[in-house]
């Protein structure tokens, strides 16, 4: 059952369902953007806590919401399901007859899906996101309580706006999720990585010699939110599987000074362009690795007009190391994109991409193994599908481990394996924040087989049985579990 009010207009009243259901406290006492609101947060998600509004930041001219989607509970709610598995299974439902081959068939699976299960954004003429503008030097970045998240920060950052921006050719839009760094009270450095999409458009650009419009909208609806963070093939608009998310389109309002659209219930939207050509240093940041990424040249935004509501809220989020909020999204990811990943892979049974690997280090996988080297089979196509190819490890179980269970998957790990044939070591592209490899963008990777081996493997020695009470035994305790006075 969906919560109260979904789908959301606005972060507003996903606030106030979050503290109708005790899910948000209200911080009434001042507090520093600085270094203080990121320990007090820190310490709330690791205590497995609520989601928490800054009411009176001591830099800044509004409210911080943040931890807003720190646990899977609250994740559920901004999605407006119960588990997060539903929308997976939705998906599943919808393209399930025709199974298509291929990621260029997962495109086409998830385009048939939302094709028939959302509609697209509605756009509208006027906006409470432009209630109040603020144009040439009226535009101060120094009104947002940007946050100081580590002592090492090369400064402040916005790390939860929506960048915008269209191809320059084919005007195919983007909506993508990165950190920005605040240079001045006009410009911000663009941190896009080399995978991502808004990088190919910014290429393009600077190729026809042609400046980059871009529009960030800081404090969206959570669908939308979660939407920009979802590892979608290029060519599938976010606001298309926005809108199949909320069973509702979302509304979206012409920029006043580029030409792009914003999410038209959006707290703050900065609107401005990219020079060609123009890098400014960039971090250091202390990033969701757990480590500081190291300064480098990033393109710089230069924020012509500032708009928002009159009474805006600024959502923030907190990186470091695992646990930390972006753990709910990575969870929405995994369960959603589940039904597709089954239709790249049809063997695949689960998988879980473990938080403390910060999501692309590792995945575990369980498999139905029909055939010799299935495990190695399965390892090379998940490093084919997409983003998963970034990952690193890849811990490849039976179907009756459960792969959320990570002292069984280590048992069978650490037990069922023999490094010497089960270990397959290859090369390829890594994170871009990835720190561990030899030079930067690509490494190497593992794929560790723990499955039952096969004597069709090699293994000659006999499988031994794992050992399990018999039901009888196990139904017999448990009748009798409170007369043992335990």
């Amino acid at each position: 059952m969906a919560p109260r009010g979904f789908p959301y207009d606005d972060l507003q009243s996903f606030l106030d369902t979050l503290e109708a259901a005790g899910e948000l406290r209200r911080v009434t006492v001042p507090a520093d953007p600085t270094l203080e609101i990121s320990e007090v947060v820190t310490r709330t998600v690791r205590a497995g806590g609520p989601a928490l509004l800054f009411e009176r930041p001591t830099r800044g001219d509004m409210p911080v919401a943040i931890n807003l989607f720190g646990t899977e509970k609250r994740m559920a709610m901004a999605l407006g399901v119960d588990s997060l598995d539903e929308i997976g299974e939705r998906i599943g439902s919808l393209i399930k007859p025709e199974l298509p081959v291929g990621w260029s068939g997962i495109r086409e699976g998830i385009g048939k899906a939302l094709q028939l299960k959302s509609l697209p954004p509605k756009r509208v003429k006027t906006a409470p996101c432009q209630e109040v503008v603020l144009k040439g030097d009226e535009v101060d970045l120094d009104l947002l309580p940007g946050l100081q998240v580590w002592p090492g920060d090369g400064g402040i950052f916005h790390n939860f706006g929506l960048t915008h921006t269209k191809h320059p050719e084919t005007g195919k839009r983007n909506l993508g999720l990165y950190r920005l760094q605040q240079h001045s009270k006009n410009t911000l450095g663009m941190h896009w990585q080399i995978h991502k999409d808004s990088t190919a458009h910014h290429a393009v650009a600077e190729r026809l010699g042609e400046r980059l419009p871009v529009a960030v909208a800081i404090g969206c609806d959570p669908v939308v939110s979660y939407a920009a963070s979802a590892p979608l093939p290029s060519d599938i608009d976010e606001y298309l599987f926005a809108g199949f998310l909320r069973g509702e389109r979302v509304e979206m309002v012409d920029c006043l000074t580029v030409p792009l659209q914003v999410p038209a219930h959006a707290q703050i939207v900065l609107e401005g362009y990219l020079e060609p050509g123009e890098r400014h240093p960039e971090g250091p940041f202390g990033d969701h690795t757990g480590f500081y990424t190291p300064v480098e040249p990033f393109p710089v935004l230069h924020i012509e007009t500032m708009t928002m509501r009159k009474k805006p809220v600024y959502h923030s989020i907190i990186t470091s190391k695992p646990p930390q909020e972006d753990h709910g999204l990575g969870k929405a990811t995994e369960r959603i994109f589940l039904p597709l990943l089954k239709m790249l892979i049809p063997d695949i049974v689960d998988y879980d991409m473990p938080a403390a690997g910060v999501f692309h280090n590792c995945v575990i996988v369980s498999i139905r193994k029909r055939y010799p080297k299935h495990a190695q089979k399965i390892m090379n196509a998940i490093w084919g599908a997409h983003l998963m190819s970034l990952t690193k490890l890849i811990v490849v179980v039976d179907e009756d481990c459960d792969v959320h269970d990570y002292a069984e998957v280590a048992f069978r790990a650490f037990g069922n394996v023999d490094y010497d044939r089960d270990l397959l070591v290859t090369q390829g592209p890594v994170d871009h924040l990835d720190h561990a490899s030899y030079q930067q963008f690509w490494g190497g990777k593992a794929g560790l087989d723990a499955t039952r081996k096969l004597p069709s493997e090699g293994y000659t020695r006999g499988w031994p049985d794992e050992m399990v009470m018999s039901p009888e035994v196990v139904a017999l305790v448990d009748k009798r579990w409170k007369e043992y006075g335990i």
